[in-house]
């Protein structure tokens, strides 16, 4: 009878968990109290260190001097080392631009190389080009989102950042805040494993304790 009971409780608790949601394990994990050595930025001297209310955060303070081969944002910092395939990516994340209708931030995924990979694009206000779900595959960025909201409505407070990736079917989800309701989705398999980054278009902005649980992937 426990059994049955407990079955049956689990069986209820699964079906309550919220979409995308996984039990991968913990494979990185960084809230920059030891330095940003783990990171590998697309141009050093836009990232700095600085001191918050408690502890210290990855700053992005100024436009990063990289030229991208197409049309994409050029702030990243990517995780070093780290190439995954199923992922959630979680983040303390504070914007610092200008406030306007593409006031942004974002996060990187499936990373191959500056001309291959997928990022999410969360600006105030949304358009072809803003608030979307994006792949870079050789050409200018295409938006591959199949659901996104009418903006982000960033200010300067922190705000919870989570990226899903689940490879087998495509899906990608980005939640903002309400970590029960996607506020974007997309379904994709171009890239199946890459690496992982935070960052933005052409703004600036803090990041704190990133947390990715996952699957490695490991080359054939």
């Amino acid at each position: 009878m426990r059994l049955l009971f407990a079955m049956l409780c689990l069986g209820t608790c699964l079906a309550t968990l919220p979409a995308g949601d996984t039990k991968l394990p913990l494979l990185f994990e960084d809230d920059f109290e030891k330095g940003a050595e783990r990171w590998q930025p697309g141009d050093p001297a836009a990232w700095k260190l600085v001191k918050l209310a408690k502890g210290q955060g990855y700053n992005q303070f100024q436009l990063s001097k990289v030229k991208t081969p197409f049309r994409s944002p050029f702030n990243y910092s990517l995780v070093k080392d780290l190439q995954v395939t199923d992922f959630v990516l979680e983040a303390k994340a504070r914007s610092t631009g200008k406030d306007g209708a593409h006031r942004d931030m974002c996060v990187f995924f499936g990373w191959q190389d500056p001309a291959h990979h997928y990022y999410v694009h969360m600006a105030k206000a949304t358009d072809d080009r803003a608030n979307q779900i994006f792949i870079v595959n050789g050409a200018d960025r295409v938006k591959i989102s199949t659901k996104t909201t009418k903006g982000t409505p960033w200010d300067d407070q922190w705000h919870h950042v989570k990226v899903v990736r689940k490879v087998a079917d495509g899906l990608i989800e980005i939640y903002w805040d309400d970590m029960k309701t996607p506020i974007m989705t997309a379904m994709d398999k171009t890239f199946t494993w890459g690496q992982l980054g935070v960052g933005s278009f052409d703004d600036s902005g803090l990041w704190d304790d990133v947390k990715v649980s996952g699957r490695r992937y490991e080359k054939k």
